[in-house]
């Protein structure tokens, strides 16, 4: 009896030290009739509009094989172990054919797309909704850092898609993706806003998506995300999944974004981003007790005679806004100083020591930096345009700091630089015993190997690889 009163003396102990209070709902809320008036639930009228401005772009791309190969088989290490008696392989085109989707955008024939869509296509045929007609488009303009293109057709009086405020979503507010799935025509998923301004996915330098669970699958992408509406809200953009079927994780581009990217193509046939010269980073939970404002982007790191510097701006400095706009991250503060045209004049509110201080700096053009194409006298390979490396480029391309070398920005078609097997975006960091710093590092090592076969170290992606140059 002692054993037992003393278990439930303890119990009763136990209770009173924890007790919690679960919120409940009420337990006689009524039940709605999902269907009172026995009518049929549609979505019909969001959308019977709405899926008149989105095409199918058809494209025509000629592809190389063996390519993967041959940098295998000519690999210095790899020829040693066979007796170097591998043969190169001779490149073989061939054309491929793919299939995506648009929005109309104008009357008379702009349409807008992912650029990944329309990239590198000899051929670009467009068809309208109900409509057998093929007409051919050309690129107006693209730009490869948004996955954003706008093209051509010789139509008009087309059905124009109207843009809903992109600034304005909600998550879980209903959408609908439209557009050609696996080719099988035109085709209406429906979901919901799972997310907003996601970035660091990793398919775009700008990001800004909207996350939706509506199905996008290959053949989407180009393609419309609408609300309830039948506004534009999004241009379909990718999906998140290992084996490639959907998997619930849709992007899209957000239209206001879209809007002002398709407007500067048309209107300027490319798109030219404002700098300012500085790294920044999100504020960490420790950095926060030490700013009263707790969002921003904070500047790690100025160039020296950037329009940031020149501003007096300081490492350590929190930005908060930009001409009125609030800044929460360093993505917001990326992506609002690139959608501002280089050489206007912006005001920016920043925290220093915990004072809110403003500043007025002329932004840079972003690209404005030193490269040389294959005429140049210092270039020693055909076809390649070669950029040094400096702080500057490494924060526009997104380049580790610890990383040195020549950045490939552009291989030209049947080029002996793309036979040898550069890829843009490859960063030649040594050639032989002889380590890249610089466009004249890059001539010297060559001159001192004219006579031999070179090996030449590629960073790509951050990955090692070798190719082989004679």
């Amino acid at each position: 009896m002692k054993k037992i009163t003393f278990l439930s003396f303890f119990a009763t102990i136990s209770l009173i030290a924890a007790t919690i209070d679960i919120a409940q709902m009420p337990k006689d809320s009524p039940r709605a009739d999902a269907n009172p008036n026995n009518v049929i639930l549609s979505y019909n009228n969001s959308i019977k509009d709405a899926k008149k401005s989105v095409v199918n772009i058809s494209t025509t791309k000629k592809t190389k094989q063996n390519d993967q190969l041959n940098e295998m088989m000519q690999n210095p290490f790899f020829k040693e172990f066979f007796g170097n008696k591998l043969p190169e392989l001779k490149q073989q085109e061939r054309k491929s054919h793919s299939l995506g989707s648009g929005v109309i955008i104008s009357k008379d024939g702009y349409i807008v797309t992912n650029n990944h869509v329309v990239e590198g296509a000899e051929e670009i045929v467009v068809t309208l909704p109900n409509d057998e007609k093929e007409y051919k488009a050309k690129i107006i303009g693209q730009d490869p850092k948004t996955d954003i293109a706008v093209v051509k057709i010789e139509a008009k009086d087309l059905h124009v898609a109207p843009f809903g405020d992109s600034s304005t979503l909600q998550e879980g507010d209903v959408v609908f993706a439209i557009g050609n799935p696996f080719g099988v025509g035109e085709t209406i998923t429906q979901g919901i806003i799972s997310a907003l301004n996601k970035d660091r996915v990793g398919l775009n330098q700008y990001e800004n998506f909207i996350q939706t669970d509506a199905s996008i699958n290959p053949g989407n992408s180009g393609g419309a995300l609408v609300d309830s509406r039948g506004a534009l809200i999004g241009i379909n953009s990718a999906i998140l999944s290992k084996s490639g079927g959907n998997n619930g994780i849709g992007f899209a581009i957000p239209s206001n974004m879209v809007e002002k990217i398709a407007t500067l193509l048309v209107e300027q046939g490319k798109i030219e981003r404002g700098f300012i010269g500085v790294s920044i980073s999100d504020l960490t939970n420790d950095l926060k007790e030490l700013y009263d404002n707790k969002q921003g982007a904070l500047i790690l790191m100025i160039e020296n005679n950037s329009p940031a510097q020149k501003a007096g701006l300081q490492i350590s400095d929190l930005i908060i806004e930009v001409d009125g706009i609030k800044i929460k991250n360093s993505n917001e503060l990326k992506n609002t100083i690139a959608a501002i045209s280089p050489e206007k004049t912006v005001s920016i509110t920043y925290e220093r020591d915990k004072k809110i201080k403003t500043t007025k700096v002329k932004l840079a053009k972003m690209d404005s930096t030193k490269t040389l194409d294959e005429k140049g006298s210092t270039n020693p390979i055909e076809g390649l345009t070669l950029m040094e490396l400096s702080d500057k480029t490494k924060s526009q391309y997104q380049i580790p700091k610890e990383i040195e070398g020549v950045l490939v920005t552009e291989v030209k078609d049947n080029s002996k630089a793309e036979k040898i097997g550069f890829k843009e975006g490859d960063i030649i960091v040594q050639v032989e015993q002889t380590r890249i710093g610089s466009l004249k590092d890059l001539a010297t090592a060559f001159k001192e190997n004219s006579k031999n076969k070179k090996r030449i170290i590629i960073n790509r992606q951050n990955f090692r690889t070798i190719l082989v140059a004679p």
